[in-house]
């Protein structure tokens, strides 16, 4: 006789609670049956079928707790159980199976025994691909106890075959990684040669070991002592990695490296940029996982694993590292005879596209390259939005300046504070006040140190913004109240809850200034604080007479525009340093206001600071300087920066320390513009 299937064909995925029947319903079904059976035929109830002992053995097999399971003498216990099946699974974690009660058959000739299928799938990848497969499972009704059915355990209930001795293992087979585009999809990141250089133990004994790991360390200049405890810990027959270097890196000598005896180097290829310094903070590196890492992934990283450890590769790696394949097989204790039970082929990661112009983000490396303090050089298509190149210079350490970094804009920000004026009724050829300086609330401004005389006393808009005039713009604070700076700011781009799917910060300008601070916002101090990527994106927003959003990571896909929780780093979501209004309304930029604005930055080329880029080969520059001042009374320093529009470039320079915007800034800008001139 065949039973009913009691439990759908719902796709199984990883473990969920789930409504089982419990004794409570069953009893009702059962009282019910014997309502109808008693009325028509006056006998004694039937006992009931194997379903319930059924269901409460899957629930089992899934937990790993068998508390509640009835076994038949000689068969095991509840204690027996947990233990073979933690031993089986084991070498499975942290994959547990969906187990469902298939098909249970009861001979027509014997209502005491029954067997049952178990439906077993195991969700073993993020995509479609499942383990599945069935096995079966005895069961008894208790001589004594017609209610009760007791389980013949044994191994293959858990895996088809199983014998005693077997446990499972997995083996993966690492997945070819997506590569990292850029414009017009030049290959940026690609597998590339590197040479592992470490400490092999099997070619010295315990105290060559030692001194092979001191005299590579000493070499590299890393921590020595931290570097000969690896060595030391490591199992008998260990290769430690020192360092990763890549083919043809003229830092390092690997010929003299692995002279000394006991070291070794490892061929190998790994995705690499075309230099170590390439957008090294916005592209992140691959390496193994981290233990946290494959803790978090749930399963879908493992040890070993090549994955994402920062930056985009980081952000994107679920899309990057595709899906390794496993094969799982049956492993006996004496190794011999292994079994396969399951193969899945690798799909290969899919390519990242970014909008990275190759050359010119290494001309901006370059012109870096020799800048000490902290440094950006970020360009952008105004007509696109596609950032080109975004830099960050050595002094950085490592972080992305050009993309995360907070700093007072200084003047730059006087074309947020100009567009703010002209919505108020001023043009460019409106007269304002540029007085030697200004009090506010008992506090003096004043301007720049080599402000020219000539440009003090009324003069016009265009003049007071060509040269820079402090006193000026804020003479002018009451025609822009700071809510007015917000709400240009924000026209222009510099918005602080922008979504760009990569770690930025645009800008944060604060909508509660009064006093003093509004007047220090008006020339892009106080609590104003700007990224150079926020610059170059208010430049990019005056050249295409409309607010531009920068983007630099293409079709991504929404699977991965968030960055998924296995690798997803809360590190790189920077939070501003400054209050702002996040939910005001959008204010378009209009083209007439942009066209004002491009009158202005022109006239800081033909009569301002930037007159050293009049010559400049590709075509009309237009530009705007700025210094901002940090640090307490005894030891002010400059933050410096520089904004330009050629053509359909917009550029924003930045140095964290430096004399004036248009000397320090100035020729970095000049430079690059020259070299994306060709």
């Amino acid at each position: 006789m065949t039973l009913d299937r009691a439990r759908d064909d719902a796709p199984a995925l990883r473990p969920r609670p789930r409504h089982r029947r419990g004794p409570a319903a069953l009893g009702a079904v059962a009282a019910t049956a014997l309502l109808v059976v008693g009325s028509l035929t006056a006998c004694s109830p039937k006992p009931p079928g194997p379903d319930e002992a059924i269901e409460t053995l899957t629930q089992a097999i899934e937990s790993g707790d068998f508390g509640d399971v009835q076994f038949q003498a000689g068969s095991g216990d509840a204690a027996a159980a947990a233990e073979l099946r933690a031993a089986t699974f084991e070498g499975v974690e942290p994959w547990v199976p969906d187990v469902r009660r298939g098909e249970v058959t009861v001979p027509e000739d014997d209502a005491d025994v029954a067997t049952a299928e178990l439906a077993y799938t195991w969700d073993v990848d993020d995509g479609d691909t499942d383990w599945t497969y069935t096995t079966q499972v005895s069961l008894a009704r208790d001589a004594e106890d017609a209610a009760v059915w007791r389980v013949a355990w044994k191994p293959a209930i858990l895996v088809p075959d199983l014998q005693p001795t077997e446990t499972l293992r997995v083996t993966r087979q690492q997945a070819q990684r997506g590569r990292v585009l850029g414009a017009g999809d030049q290959v940026i990141v690609e597998p590339r040669g590197v040479r592992r250089v470490g400490v092999d133990k099997t070619l010295v004994d315990a105290a060559g070991q030692e001194a092979a790991a001191r005299a590579l360390a000493t070499a590299l200049g890393s921590d020595v002592d931290a570097y000969v405890q690896r060595v030391v810990a490591a199992g008998p027959k260990a290769f430690v990695e020192a360092i990763v270097v890549r083919d043809g890196d003229p830092q390092y000598d690997v010929d003299a490296l692995v002279a000394t005896p006991g070291v070794r180097a490892v061929a190998d290829t790994i995705p690499l940029a075309p230099s170590r310094r390439f957008a090294r903070p916005i592209l992140g590196t691959v390496g193994s996982a981290t233990a946290e890492i494959v803790e978090k992934s749930e399963g879908a990283i493992a040890a070993g694993d090549l994955t994402g450890l920062s930056g985009l590769q980081r952000q994107y790696d679920a899309l990057l590292r595709g899906r390794p394949g496993l094969v799982v097989e049956a492993v006996p204790a004496d190794g011999v005879a292994v079994r396969q039970l399951f193969t899945s082929e690798p799909t290969a990661g899919a390519d990242l596209r970014t909008t990275l112009d190759p050359t010119l983000q290494d001309d901006a490396e370059t012109i870096l390259a020799d800048v000490g303090p902290a440094s950006a050089i970020v360009a952008i298509r105004p007509s696109t939005g596609d950032v080109v190149a975004a830099a960050s210079g050595p002094g950085g350490e490592g972080m992305s300046t050009a993309t995360l970094g907070q700093y007072a804009p200084g003047s730059t920000f006087k074309v947020a504070s100009a567009l703010a004026l002209l919505r108020s009724g001023l043009t460019a050829d409106s007269t304002v006040s540029c007085p030697p300086t200004t009090t506010v609330d008992g506090r003096q401004f004043q301007n720049f140190p080599d402000y020219p005389s000539n440009a003090l006393g009324e003069v016009p808009l265009r003049t007071a913004f060509a040269q820079s005039c402090n006193t000026a713009f804020i003479s002018a604070r009451d025609k822009a109240e700071q809510s007015a700076l917000v709400d240009a700011a924000g026209s222009l781009g510099l918005v602080p809850d922008a979504t760009l799917g990569f770690a930025a910060f645009l800008g944060a300008v604060p909508s509660d200034s009064d006093g003093t601070d509004h007047a220090a916002s008006m020339i892009g101090q106080g609590r104003v604080l700007a990224s150079p990527l926020g610059m170059a994106t208010v430049a990019a927003s005056v050249a295409a007479g409309s607010t531009v959003t920068p983007r630099l990571v293409l079709d991504a896909g929404d699977a991965t525009a968030a960055a998924d929780d296995a690798t997803a780093d809360p590190s790189d979501a920077p939070t501003p340093a400054a209050e702002t209004e996040t939910a005001r309304p959008h204010v378009p930029l209009t083209a007439a206001e942009a066209a004002s604005l491009q009158t202005l930055m022109r006239a800081v080329v033909t009569e301002g600071g930037g007159s050293f880029l009049q010559d400049t080969p590709g075509g009309e520059v237009m530009a705007k300087s700025g210094t901002a001042q940090f640090g307490d009374a005894a030891n002010l320093q400059n933050h410096v920066w520089m904004i330009a529009i050629q053509g359909d470039l917009a550029v924003a320079v930045f140095v964290d320390v430096g004399d004036y915007g248009s000397t320090t800034a100035g020729p970095l800008l000049e430079r690059f513009l020259e070299a994306a001139a060709g």
